[in-house]
């Protein structure tokens, strides 16, 4: 057993004065208020619950400021997308392995416990399976495991290049697997799970319903009709124009007719809806997963938040290509995007109250829901998935209790943060991952390597 002592922490009931809580197996086990720290406690200052990062694709941390150079006529997800899969080519196992790691880490840092890893670089680069089909789910584990992250993986179902099973692009070969191979990737990643923590798990991921079949999706949850689910969906106008002249409605629209979808399934992005579609995506208790900092990069556009707040829709965060790994600014990000386009402020609150405080509890759960995991709050049974700050900061300083989640989300930078434990695991301490150094350094390895062979 294990405890932490906090002069204060948010519970679900509100904020809390001198909190004692312990930690048995990963999991909360106690709370006790106005109480004493006592010897071997880790002593912080403001205890908030740790956020999930519901989408990543770790590999893409190493083109971060590759980019950003404006080619001939306009630029667009699309000349980015053709960019990612040069990059790709190059990419060799242990080289995953190390850009993983620091992503993790930095992650950690920045104070998210878990990490949703939408995971489609499966093949050698010309398309080839490794000798163990997993091998670089292995290598995302293993990352996981040397971090400390909490991980949701989630194997990549990607099988074509658009609507109508288009064959795959040259580009795309180290993605590619009918439904068959696929299920067997999942299983061997399943295995090397059990080599994890206990609150690790293996998910599927539809890619979108450009890079599958509406018989593939059927095939592959009626094999795994547990587990999260996560699917790209409606990221771009062109997606949506395709999907709707392929399959004759918009992809919302579709996949909320033609698939079960419930509280186990994350819609990633989800940009452009209708206001029906909204609606309707948030009755059928999917958790939207939006990524700010991506979708601004990337130019996606933002998404239907107020309506889908005032239909009581869950949603979460995520770093998506992890071009900047930012807690503070994905989530601020993502008010201010709904403020830019209604030319209003403080959007996603309902009725009164603190706009800070509503985003990070907001997202808090919709990315618990998302990666499977019984967290998102402090509470007895819980994970101990916990993230401290330090309220004295001069960006949070002069601020009240109730105050602190609006300066954390809109005020603050991610160097607030003092500690992180993922389910119990002490990982961040005194403003740095335990294994930073030697995660670095391997990174570091890895780029001077994989950077002679672009």
């Amino acid at each position: 057993m294990t405890a932490v002592f906090a002069k204060r922490a948010l519970l679900g009931a509100g904020w809390v004065e001198n909190l004692r809580l312990e930690i048995e197996g990963g999991y909360i086990s106690n709370l006790y208020p106005d109480s004493s720290p006592q010897g071997g406690d880790a002593t912080v200052d403001t205890l908030l619950p740790a956020l999930a990062n519901l989408h990543s694709h770790a590999f893409q941390r190493a083109m971060a400021g590759m980019t950003e150079y404006r080619m001939a006529g306009r630029d667009s997800f699309w000349t980015w997308r053709d960019l990612m899969y040069r990059f790709t080519a190059h990419l060799r196992p242990e080289q995953v392995q190390a850009i993983a790691a620091l992503v993790y880490m930095e992650m950690q840092e920045a104070g998210y416990a878990s990490v949703g890893e939408f995971h489609y670089l499966h093949h050698q680069p010309n398309g080839t399976p490794y000798d163990h089909l997993a091998e670089l789910s292995d290598r995302i584990m293993a990352a996981a495991d040397e971090t400390g992250i909490g991980l949701t993986h989630l194997p990549v179902l990607y099988s074509y290049s658009g609507v109508g099973q288009k064959p795959l692009e040259v580009g795309q070969r180290r993605f590619g697997n009918d439904v068959t191979r696929y299920c067997s990737l999942v299983e061997q990643a399943t295995e090397t799970l059990s080599t994890l923590p206990g609150d690790c798990r293996v998910g599927i991921a539809p890619h979108s319903l450009r890079a599958t079949s509406p018989g593939d999706l059927t095939e592959v949850l009626k094999i795994h009709a547990t587990g999260p689910v996560h699917i790209h969906i409606a990221e771009q106008p062109k997606e949506v124009a395709e999907v709707q002249a392929g399959l004759g409605a918009r992809p919302v629209e579709w996949l909320l007719n033609n698939a079960p979808v419930d509280a186990r399934w994350c819609l990633i992005h989800a940009t452009h809806m209708t206001d029906q579609e909204t609606r309707d995506m948030a009755a059928s208790q999917a958790v939207a997963g939006l990524c700010p900092i991506t979708e601004a990069n990337l130019g996606d556009g933002p998404f239907n938040g107020a309506i889908y707040l005032e239909a009581s829709g869950a949603f979460g965060v995520g770093s998506d290509s992890n071009v900047l790994i930012s807690l503070t600014e994905e989530l601020r990000t993502l008010e201010y995007s709904q403020r830019l386009r209604d030319l209003s402020r403080n959007v996603l609150v309902m009725g009164e109250g603190s706009v800070g405080q509503a985003v990070y509890c907001g997202a808090a759960a919709g990315g618990a829901q998302a990666l499977g995991r019984p967290a998102g709050r402090i509470a007895k049974g819980m994970l101990a998935d916990l993230v401290a700050i330090d309220s004295q900061d001069q960006a949070l300083c002069s601020l009240k209790p109730e105050q602190l989640l609006d300066g954390l989300v809109f005020a603050a930078k991610d160097h607030v943060v003092t500690d992180l434990w993922s389910a119990g695991r002490h990982k961040v301490q005194s403003r740095r991952h335990v294994a930073r150094d030697r995660i670095v350094a391997n990174y570091r390895a890895a780029m001077t390597n994989l950077l002679s062979n672009l």
